[in-house]
């Protein structure tokens, strides 16, 4: 019972002895580097045990920094709210806009009634689907209202075998019951015997043909789990998979871009959507088409002419079918609202891509970057995302528009957002994270705790940057699956780009793949949302996960450090040191 009883409160003691604990680390070295120590191993525990919400968490600089006279409160609260957290907000509320018009799953349905319900291709169509949405949704969101559909579907796909089944053996029942008919007119008198063993035969038969019965259907409960298993995970990997295809896919991405202007602050907006796109969407295509394989092979064999079938479509075909084109009808035609939040999402992209290319002058530098980075993602994307509060969400019209819910008449159409809806599905919380990183970072350059780990990472450059990439990896790989990917790249990437500085190699070398890598939490249910809702929709077991996800894991790796030896080499000239990344001879 008292073992219980520390175990339920076991929250309230990490919080109160850890730092007690680590107190004698600034009190034996009294050094500014040894204080943010203390305060970067306090928060990276805290992180990992989830002792306290992971935002408020991010907090601590601001009490910790002053404290220890390492940096005054207002440096510290000035990074809370920096250029990232802008590109972040504009991406979300993009994201929020999408979601409230039922936009997301009006491409869901499209792509999947395109592709067919055949199981391999709808696996790859789901698989699609997902990647795609999480692009510019977050993951969480895609994968909640991918998998309703896909379970909708199976069902339908279950219960319509299950009918034809039945259909066959009623069929095969009455042939047989009439053959038996027949020979027994045409033999002439029937006997009291005779009779008797005409049924026994009959009794063997329905037995027979009633353990046959059995034995489909436990063959089909058994392929249709293990098609369900499939199809969950395949939704929320592809889900984590798309999501670092874009800078404002996932939030590690945008850590990294700020990090890299908080400890390079010369590297020229080296990661922008443009080049964070160049180099991580044929990677993402990449380990997409990898899990495919895995999942195809683990879940559904490789009888490729059974799972994707040819020629005529069959009646469980044209039922499942069914489902999605009802789906896809329920939603009507396309409205107003949905035209115009597509319109200026397909605005945005635009811009991100034309913004600063890299291979020719983007419309920025040519209107007003001529002498400073003045216009940057975020401020694009806060640009964009401030028409939704602007464009109404009917045409204008004379005659009023409608009714509302108090039965009064609406003389004006609300706008595509309102800020109840963007203050209700905002996460603030992340903004507090993003901050906190960019807080701990500042303070480790301030403090001269990066000088410190860089001069004492420097005997590894002895090892090939390959291996280092490739280790640190797997490393982020297995951190990333007990603790969120947010606090693992926070905590990993000031160091990384410290032991880039030490070893001159190009920083991006080695946080760029370990940025990605932190996405890669695929083997264990908590490792990240998506998998927690894809195991209480699926009938998953850990296991499950486990062996899945260990080979993605592998085969996500795998798939960045061959992105970033051969195009990302090419892409941001790895073979080189550059000179904005030699902090440590600035003055």
């Amino acid at each position: 019972m008292n073992l219980k009883w520390f175990w339920y409160h076991r929250n309230f003691f990490i919080i109160i002895l850890t730092p007690i604990l680590l107190l004698p680390l600034p009190l034996v070295i009294p050094t500014k580097e040894a204080k943010c120590g203390y305060a970067i191993i306090l928060m990276a525990l805290y992180w990992c045990t989830e002792c306290l919400p992971l935002a408020v968490t991010a907090l601590l600089p601001v009490v910790l920094f002053p404290m220890m006279n390492i940096m005054e409160a207002g440096q510290v609260s000035i990074e809370y709210l920096k250029d990232s957290n802008m590109l972040f907000i504009g991406g979300l509320l993009v994201a929020i806009a999408v979601e409230n018009w039922n936009l997301h799953k009006r491409i869901a349905l499209r792509v999947l009634l395109l592709v067919g319900v055949r199981p391999s291709l709808l696996m790859l169509g789901f698989m699609i689907v997902s990647s795609f949405l999480s692009m510019w949704i977050s993951n969480t969101a895609t994968t909640a209202m991918m998998l309703p559909i896909a379970h909708a579907v199976l069902q339908q796909l279950r219960a319509t075998e299950a009918r034809a089944d039945d259909m066959e053996d009623l069929g095969r029942g009455d042939d047989n019951a009439a053959f038996e008919l027949q020979e027994t007119h045409t033999n002439g008198a029937v006997t009291k015997k005779h009779l008797d063993v005409i049924q026994e035969e009959e009794r063997c038969n329905e037995t027979v043909r009633q353990a046959q019965r059995d034995a489909r259907s436990r063959e089909r409960e058994a392929r249709y789990d293990l098609l369900t298993k499939g199809m969950s995970l395949s939704v929320c990997y592809s889900a984590s998979i798309g999501g670092t295809a874009t800078l404002t896919g996932t939030t590690p991405n945008l850590i990294l871009q700020g990090q890299m202007n908080q400890l390079y602050p010369d590297n020229g907006g080296i990661i922008n959507f443009a080049s964070w796109f160049g180099f991580s969407f044929p990677n993402m295509v990449l380990m997409l088409i990898f899990s495919y394989v895995w999942l195809q092979f683990m879940f559904l064999g490789f009888n490729l002419k059974k799972s994707f079938g040819c020629g005529e479509k069959s009646e469980r075909d044209r039922e499942a079918y069914a489902v999605m084109r009802e789906e896809y009808r329920k939603l009507g035609p396309m409205s107003f609202a949905e035209i115009m939040v597509l319109v200026i999402f397909v605005l945005l992209v635009v811009l991100w891509f034309t913004r600063e290319p890299g291979f020719i002058p983007g419309w920025a530098t040519v209107l007003f970057n001529q002498e400073l980075s003045y216009v940057s993602d975020g401020t694009v994307a806060i640009l964009m995302s401030m028409l939704f509060f602007v464009v109404p969400s009917q045409l204008p019209s004379f005659g009023g528009y409608g009714f509302n819910e108090a039965g009064k008449l609406v003389k004006a159409p609300p706008t595509l957002l309102n800020w109840e809806v963007v203050h209700e599905r905002m996460p603030w919380n992340i903004i507090l994270l993003l901050g906190g990183g960019f807080a701990l970072a500042k303070g480790s350059e301030v403090s001269g705790l990066s000088t410190w780990l860089g001069e004492s990472l420097a005997p590894l450059e002895k090892i090939p940057p390959f291996a280092i990439s490739l280790l640190l990896c797997l490393l982020v790989a297995t951190f990333t699956e007990c603790s969120s990917n947010t606090a693992t790249t926070t905590l990993f990437l000031p160091i990384l780009g410290s032991m880039a500085t030490a070893i001159k190699i190009h920083p991006l070398y080695i946080m760029l793949p370990c940025t990605i890598a932190a996405s890669l939490a695929f083997m264990l249910p908590v490792a990240t949302p998506p998998n927690a809702i894809a195991f209480s929709f699926g009938n998953l077991k850990v296991l499950d996960m486990v062996k899945a996800g260990f080979m993605l894991n592998i085969i996500g790796i795998l798939c960045i450090n061959l992105g970033i030896n051969t195009w990302g080499y090419a892409m941001f000239d790895m073979g080189t040191f550059p000179t904005w990344a030699n902090v440590t001879n600035k003055p």
